[in-house]
């Protein structure tokens, strides 16, 4: 049976260094800890996926950081973020999942805390399949919410310009060109902004998931609304 690693890209939770494109409507600190709220359900979302190792990839690379990584996921591994820019640091954070001895590596964002397990799910059932080189996970601003594959393919993540709604389509450029076959699962959202924080709050009113940024959101309407 395939050894299979789902790696959790995290921050530590710092004000005015997450979630800064929602400062306002939330003050530096607000925005750091929603990030951590999100944080959290994310960790309890990979958890849930059954028969892969956990790990949590972590930035910044230092003592404390790793510290605060094992006491809100003491059941994952640790990984450290290496790389000047995110597209050296997915390389580096896949490669040693494989180097570990993994036959199949996924890394996750950590603000979908809505994604369905379902997903993360169907992300190692496909990599199951010989044909499948690459698997992606779209999100709605043209990036994407995981990445995952089987052998080390650097181009696919060190030559694409992150952060922009580009980030998918090049991409797929790239693997096309490396005649590398790469299958999309069903689009997702991530949590950077107004209309994302909006989005979520319908979300939560609908499912009883995401319990932590769930708290957040309750008790920052409640300041609110006391203001």
């Amino acid at each position: 049976m395939a050894k299979k690693a789902l790696i959790v890209m995290a921050k530590r939770p710092f004000p005015g260094q997450t979630k800064t494109r929602l400062v306002p409507p939330f003050s530096p600190g607000e925005a750091a800890r929603l990030y951590e709220a999100l944080l959290k359900d994310t960790i309890t979302l990979a958890r849930a996926v059954p028969k892969v190792t956990p790990f949590v990839a972590y930035d910044p690379a230092d003592r404390d950081s790793r510290a605060y990584f094992q006491t809100i996921a003491p059941d994952f591994q640790l990984i450290e973020q290496r790389g000047s820019s995110l597209g050296e640091r997915l390389d580096h954070v896949l490669s040693t999942g494989l180097a570990l001895g993994c036959d199949q590596v996924v890394a996750m964002n950590s603000d979908s805390p809505t994604l369905p397990v379902d997903l993360l799910e169907e992300a190692f059932q496909r990599l199951d399949d010989p044909l499948t080189d690459v698997v992606l996970g779209p999100c709605d601003d043209g990036g994407y919410y995981l990445i995952g594959w089987k052998r080390p393919h650097p181009r696919l993540v060190r030559e694409v310009e992150m952060s922009t709604e580009q980030v998918l389509a090049q991409t797929l450029r790239i693997a096309a060109h490396e005649q590398l076959q790469a299958v999309l699962l069903t689009a997702w959202y991530d949590v950077d902004d107004l209309a994302d924080l909006q989005r979520i709050e319908r979300d939560l009113g609908a499912a009883d998931v995401a319990v932590h940024t769930r708290r957040f959101l309750r008790d920052s309407m409640s300041k609110s609304a006391k203001s």
